[in-house]
């Protein structure tokens, strides 16, 4: 019998909306039995301890080692990964750009054969994309893509659980939600998100790329505000794949600002100013004049009363200002805690299991 081929992650274009839906689901329920866990431990009336009676989440990763190759600094993506892993039962080994010979005295090739025989998955966060594709390209294991020049999954699928936890926010159907229940462990599922306006304001870069491959698949309008120069704009290789999945459909493009966040239920920007962009700064700032998300742009422009607002992170003043940031229309770092439980999913069902598509719809295939 043939060895199974490894399964790889690059982007969600790769996922079908039901795999989506599936990976959303797991994270939720991976945070709902992990969070009793990690809470402090106290003695009941019983005299057992709180934690005595608890589902253990899944320890797929028991004795189990990720790689974590990182050639690019990261805060919320390496803190989700390695608190992820253990949950798992697992380790996740950092592998810095100065810790290895990979690119100095041993090929990508190589590299991936060597790290593929002693550790289960790759967790890779690298510059060109094509860096990314060649390691999947000869590795044993499956790897997942941490961040790329073209792509970054693991970010939205944050954002789609922040989303999806928040629907109450936006349906007057789900307002008994407001005390908070979708987020407590006793709420065992999530509520149905209803189809939302999502306006994303900025450089069209890696994070809004998966966003275009996916919103519109599960129902939702994305309305993208940027320069019309073509290197602030998706690039062929993401366009194609909007096209091909049919999702140019329900995007809208514009070099206005205001006309991008009109009817938004959500406003979405990022950094103007790229790992590797510094020379540019001066050029970027100048570009995206107009383009900070304020209180003034989303009211001139028509968003939607009770819009919400989120940033992958880290956030620049000059992309958002303090009263957007830190207000009540933030969401910023319930998605940023949310980088764990999806990450702590696609670890489970990709390194875990080698399942991230699901055994059934992979026969059916």
């Amino acid at each position: 019998m043939a060895a199974r081929k490894a399964p790889h992650l690059m982007t969600l274009a790769d996922l079908s909306s039901t795999q989506i839906h599936r990976v959303i689901a797991h994270s939720f329920h991976l945070k709902r039995i992990s969070l009793p866990w990690l809470a402090p431990q106290t003695r009941l009336e019983n005299g057992k301890m709180s934690n005595q009676r608890l589902r253990m989440p899944s320890q797929s990763l028991f004795n189990k080692t990720v790689a974590l190759l990182f050639s690019k600094r990261s805060t919320r993506t390496r803190l989700a990964a390695e608190t992820a892993a253990s949950l798992l039962g697992g380790r996740a080994l950092f592998l810095g750009k100065d810790d290895i010979q990979i690119g100095v005295n041993e090929s990508v090739r190589d590299s991936a054969r060597v790290i593929g025989g002693m550790c289960e998955g790759i967790f890779a966060r690298v510059g060109d994309h094509s860096e990314i594709e060649e390691l999947a390209r000869y590795s044993p294991v499956p790897v997942l893509n941490a961040l790329s020049s073209l792509w970054h999954p693991t970010q939205v699928l944050a954002d789609l659980l922040t989303l999806t936890e928040n629907a109450y926010l936006f349906d007057s159907s789900l307002r008994s939600r407001a005390n908070k229940d979708a987020y407590s462990t006793k709420h065992k599922q999530l509520d149905e998100l209803r189809p939302l306006t999502i306006a994303y304001v900025g450089d069209c870069a890696n994070v809004l790329n998966d966003m275009l491959v996916m919103y519109p698949r599960l129902g939702h309008k994305v309305r993208v505000g940027a320069p019309e120069n073509p290197k602030y704009r998706p690039p062929k290789a993401v366009w194609d794949r909007v096209v091909e999945l049919g999702c140019d459909k329900g995007i809208f493009m514009t070099a206005d600002p205001r006309e991008a966040v009109h009817g938004a239920d959500v406003v979405i920007t990022d950094t103007w100013i790229s790992m590797g962009q510094e020379a540019e700064k001066e050029q970027r700032l100048k570009d995206f004049e107009g383009y900070q998300v304020t209180e003034k742009l989303c009211k001139e422009g028509g968003a939607n009363a009770d819009w919400k607002f989120m940033h992958c992170l880290p956030r620049k003043q000059e992309e958002v200002d303090d009263e957007v940031f830190y207000g009540p229309r933030s969401l910023v770092f319930e998605e940023s805690d949310n980088r764990k439980w999806t990450i702590m999913a696609v670890f489970d069902l990709l390194f875990g299991k080698w399942d991230l598509v699901g055994r059934k719809q992979e026969a059916k295939a």
